[in-house]
Order: C-alpha cells, then structure tokens, then sequence
C-alpha cells in the first residue's frame, strides 16, 4: 500500500488516478487496505490500496 492510502480516513476526498471519468470520491472506510470510496459519478467502490495509489484532493 502507499503511504498516502495508508493515512486515508473516512471522509477524505480523493481520485482514482486512472479513471478521472469517477469524478471526486469520499473515503468510506480503510480497512487492511481496502478502501471504500463512493464517487459521484460510479458510486461506491472498493479500492485494493496495494494496486492503486489514490490522489488526495482534500482532507
């Protein structure tokens, strides 16, 4: 996992660097680098954080 996955809480917005189409997304949850997010345009999706390195929009 990266460490910006890694410090991810709920709440935390981010992208999903290959799918810009998703739009902003809201951290549900993190657990053992699984990472929930529900983005606006795909909705909730679960995220192995060992692949993807997610990209921090806000706190």
């Amino acid at each position: 996992m990266s460490d910006l996955n890694a410090i991810l809480t709920p709440g935390t917005i981010v992208r999903h660097p290959d799918r810009p189409d998703w739009g902003d997304g809201q951290v549900q949850s993190n657990i053992g680098g699984r990472i929930t997010v529900n983005f606006r345009e795909e909705g909730k999706v679960v995220i192995d954080g060992d692949r993807v390195a997610l990209i921090l929009v806000s706190f």
